[in-house]
């Protein structure tokens, strides 16, 4: 089916043959030995015209293995017997099989059609890093016609975006529905789906997603014909990267005409003790977590530290959040930061602001192994585990930016001008490793961006118009000013207000515990701001985001026919209640 969908046929019976083959014979990654076997010993057709058994691979054909297979016909009794032999195979074991299938076959039909660089060097462009800033890069430089690779040193493509950014989302939804807390409102508090939930349930949709996300992301940069090496890349010069294996064992170098810095960042490591990855650990290694905590000190209020807070909260753990802020999302309308803190206290956990760590150290007793967090004010915090979550530090480390003239800040991040090309003229960096905002949206935009100034194409400009959305519990998102910018500026302005309570869509959902609150200036009507807190309070936000992009009043949500029952029937009830307000 893989095979299909990709290519609109079905596949060579011999391709077929070849995975059934290795398959009731056990052996597993054989297949990928025995492509790799054909690729380097050309059989005789392709010996007589001069051509390697990879060229046929990189244009997406199987002819070499078709044609090696065909002198295996006479063992094709064989197999079909050794298949009639397996006839007892327990349903688990066919499953495994069946998935072991697609893989190969998503595997075997991912090669690009080759293209040739235009440049004169072996690409137009080198993307190192495959999140969102480098799959754009790579996939708008492409539909320029360019010869394009992007250098990724993890198995999977995705980046960031998969490894930290879906595991806190996944990771909330699958809390969310495994306690029952959607529907507590209307089923009573003891509803769960599960009565205990353990970190292998949560993990169960998490990887699923992962693995998804990361295999959708790998045919997109396919079909546009982006070839993907796995190794750690690094500057030999302005010109040159060298590709490295995880071992170190093999090395190459490859040359190119532009570059594009994609590399992202990771979670900045506690400045006061070792972060063992079990007791004490950052959120990058979540995933490494065997079993969860009964009680959790998470360090950081960022969005990061607020989802997973609000989501082991919802599980029944007890959690401490500390923060040298002296309120949560500093950045935020003061309402909506105020209402979260609210919502987090109503589930247990204890806000510590305004404090500053100044030791971590372990202890033993008869109760176990936990975590001792010293405060600067004195005051002292015990739990299973400790969780950083204290900002982030670009993965420039391996660059070898000094080959090019490049420095990177404290942070190890990358300075860029507004079309992300660094001081050194052919490269570029975008996303997470140039700093603020970064956004997944954002990071796509930039990439895309680069890739367009890389190359001379006409310029998209992308909005300074950013919508921010937080996956906490619940969750909130906003775009536009907000009453504290509104008040600095001297801008008069008058805010509307709606209740999720007095929607219908909200009883329905069992959701009484939401806003949602617009801000439009005084006499002109003219809506400058939105801010959300509840349910799908990240998919209304972008109704708000189109109608102050385009310059609207608060008339339109007015006079606007908004369908019936849905949670978006809060921006009438907010502009109606902003008319109200004005005397109208």
């Amino acid at each position: 089916a893989p095979w299909r969908r990709r290519w609109g046929r079905d596949p060579p019976e011999a391709a077929r043959w070849l995975v059934f083959r290795d398959l009731v014979l056990g052996l597993g990654g054989e297949t990928g030995r025995s492509v790799r076997t054909f690729t380097a010993n050309p059989h005789p057709v392709h010996r007589a015209r001069g051509l390697s058994c990879s060229d046929c691979m990189d244009h997406g054909s199987l002819t070499c293995v078709e044609e090696a297979l065909r002198a295996w016909s006479s063992r094709e009794r064989k197999w079909r017997a050794i298949s009639d032999q397996q006839a007892g195979t327990s349903n688990l074991q066919k499953l495994l099989l069946l998935i072991h299938i697609t893989r190969v076959s998503l595997c075997l039909t991912i090669a690009p059609a080759k293209v040739l660089a235009v440049s004169g060097y072996d690409y137009d462009l080198v993307v190192i890093g495959s999140g969102p800033a480098g799959q754009r890069a790579a996939i708008q430089a492409s539909k320029l016609g360019k010869h394009v690779v992007v250098i990724e040193r993890e198995p999977h493509v995705g980046g960031l975006n998969v490894t930290a950014g879906t595991v806190s989302k996944t990771m909330r939804d699958a809390a969310l529905y495994l306690t029952g807390y959607r529907e507590r409102n209307i089923y009573g508090e003891s509803y769960a789906v599960k009565d205990i939930i353990t970190m292998s349930d949560l993990m169960v949709r998490t990887r699923y997603v992962m693995q998804q996300q990361s295999d959708i992301l790998r045919s997109h940069l396919a079909k546009n014909r982006v070839e993907v090496i796995t190794a750690e890349g690094s500057f030999v010069d302005r010109h040159t990267i060298n590709l490295s294996s995880h071992d170190g064992r093999s090395n190459r170098t490859i040359t190119t005409d532009k570059v594009v810095i994609a590399v992202g960042t990771y979670s900045t490591t506690p400045p006061v003790v070792y972060a063992d990855g079990k007791m004490i650990f950052v959120s990058d290694y979540i995933l490494g977590l065997n079993n969860l905590p009964r009680t959790l000190s998470i360090v950081g209020a960022g969005a990061i530290g607020l989802e997973y807070c609000s989501t082991f909260a919802a599980l029944g753990i007890r959690v401490t959040l500390v923060d040298r802020n002296d309120r949560l999302l500093t950045f935020a309308d003061e309402e909506l930061a105020d209402a979260l803190a609210f919502h987090l206290r109503q589930r247990g956990v204890t806000l510590r602001l305004r404090e500053i760590v100044h030791d971590v150290e372990y202890l033993s007793d008869d109760r176990g192994p936990r975590v001792r967090v010293m405060l600067d004010s004195g005051k002292q915090i015990i739990s299973d585990a400790v969780m950083y979550c204290v900002g982030r530090t670009g993965s420039t480390d391996t660059l070898n930016l000094g080959s090019v003239g490049l420095e990177a800040d404290a942070r190890r991040r990358l300075s860029v001008d507004e079309n992300c090309e660094t001081a050194v003229e052919g490269v570029y960096a975008a996303g997470g490793v140039v700093g603020f905002p970064d956004l997944v949206s954002t990071s796509r935009m930039q990439g895309r961006l680069a890739a367009r100034h890389a190359f001379g194409a006409p310029q998209d400009t992308y909005q300074s118009l950013l919508p921010y959305t937080i996956k906490t519990i619940p969750e909130i998102a906003m775009v536009g000013k907000t009453e504290a910018e509104l008040t600095d500026e001297g801008v008069p302005y008058e805010i509307g207000k709606a209740l999720y309570r007095d929607t219908e869509s909200s009883l329905v959902k069992g959701d009484d515990t939401g806003f949602l609150k617009m801000l439009f200036h005084l006499e002109t009507k003219d809506l400058l701001g939105v801010h959300i807190i509840g349910e799908e309070a990240a998919e209304l936000i972008h109704i708000g985001q189109a109608v102050i992009a385009h310059g609207g009043k608060i008339d339109y949500f007015v006079e606007a026919v908004i369908g019936y029952p849905t949670l978006a029937e809060c921006y009438t009830t907010a502009a109606l209640d902003g008319m109200t307000r004005l005397g109208m």
